[in-house]
């Protein structure tokens, strides 16, 4: 219970998966340390910027809000990898595109923002959508085509929402998500809301000729648009230096201002983040390169190992894994045991699991639910719905 009070305290904007507590039986090995004593850590590499004047290297955490980073990265790369067991037996179909191995870059940025900031990504989206609140059984429901998934089932892996905590998708087309995350921050700043928009795309979009155009309208109009680079060095299977000429993609907005983060260190990228909110609702858009790495390929038909070696990929796992990161940081402090972590470990394992099987008993969709949401009211259902002949010949 010592456990479950240290989560429901922290004061981190990324804890909101932490409500989702550990389970009562679970009995901490020892107390852990203070939520509420301020550590000032300092970045893995510094930060490099691009018309800009970088961030200090110099983080104020706290032992709950590095807590909250190990447990929500934990149960971000569990969901992600029971997914990979889901599309293997074949109950997901279709795309399917893992984040493991990226998952600081969500934590790190939703211990900078708020809910009412808005994020929107592209089809990677499963552990961004669970940074905003979103829940493993509607994500696990929706992967799998049930009715109780974030999209009721009509979305699949690519098209997860969650309007309600800012989150906007999960978008199918590369780089289509830019233009409508730069419509996003339109809004905030017409509405005078003093809120941003962390419009996020890989290395593999960022050759979209709608990029460039959607900055160019940003930085006119002085939008409050975070473009978010997740660079992870392969688009699809391209190496970034066979696609770009200029790989330095915090620089490829010219005029705009940019800043090249350390995507694998969660502290790293709240600070960044942190600072490009400010920057933003001041001076207009700033562009974010988040050096990262995905340890599955680009989506589940990419083995992920014809382009690059399995040498490169455990390199990368064993010096610079954020996960890892975060253990030693919290062990080096002695804010928790290795057995303690252990035990965090467990628990999630048993909770993602059991979001599983909950999951699978889920009914599908019925049929006339694929004439929802088509058109607007009094032109969908109503004027289209069940009631025609074309459709009753489906649902028979």
């Amino acid at each position: 219970m010592a456990l479950r009070r240290l989560y429901l305290s922290s004061s981190s904007p990324a804890s909101n998966i932490l409500l989702r507590s550990l389970s009562p039986q679970v009995q901490p090995h020892r107390s852990f340390s203070s939520g509420d004593q301020t550590l000032t850590i300092e970045t893995s590499v510094p930060f490099t910027g691009h018309n800009c004047e970088p961030p200090s290297r110099s983080v104020e955490t706290t032992p709950s809000e590095l807590l909250s980073f190990f447990k929500d990265m934990s149960l971000m790369r569990r969901m992600e990898l029971a997914a990979d067991s889901l599309y293997k037996a074949k109950l997901i179909r279709g795309f399917c595109h893992l984040y493991d191995g990226q998952e600081a870059v969500s934590v790190g940025m939703e211990a900078a923002i708020t809910k009412k900031d808005c994020i929107i990504t592209a089809y990677r989206d499963h552990s961004i959508f669970l940074g905003r609140g979103g829940t493993l059984i509607e994500t696990f429901a929706e992967l799998m085509g049930r009715r109780a998934g974030c999209s009721k089932g009509k979305g699949g892996s690519m098209h997860f929402y969650k309007k309600d905590s800012g989150f906007y998708g999960g978008h199918g087309i590369v780089g289509a998500q830019v233009p409508l995350g730069c419509g996003l921050a339109f809004a905030q700043k017409y509405q005078k809301d003093n809120t941003v928009t962390f419009v996020m795309y890989g290395d593999g979009a960022a050759n979209q000729g709608q990029l460039f155009e959607a900055l160019n309208m940003a930085a006119l109009w002085d939008l409050p648009a975070i473009l978010v680079c997740e660079n992870n060095h392969y688009g699809m299977g391209t190496a970034e230096w066979r696609a770009a000429k200029s790989p330095a993609y915090y620089k490829r907005g010219d005029y705009v201002p940019g800043l090249k983060v350390d995507g694998m260190d969660a502290l790293a990228v709240k600070q960044a983040c942190k600072f490009a909110k400010e920057h933003a609702l001041k001076n207009g858009p700033l562009i974010l390169e988040m050096d990262t790495y995905r340890y599955h390929g680009h989506s589940m038909s990419d083995p992920g190992s014809t382009y690059r070696t399995r040498d490169e990929i455990s390199g990368v796992r064993q010096e610079r894994d954020p996960i890892e990161r975060i253990r030693k940081l919290i062990l080096a402090h002695d804010i928790a045991a290795a057995a303690d972590l252990k035990s965090i470990e467990k628990d999630i394992r048993k909770e993602v699991d059991e979001a599983v099987a909950q999951a699978k008993e889920i009914p599908m969709p019925e049929p006339s639910e694929l004439f929802t949401n088509v058109y607007v009211k009094g032109l969908g259902v109503e004027a289209f719905g069940a009631d025609r002949k074309e459709v009753r010949a489906v649902l028979l």
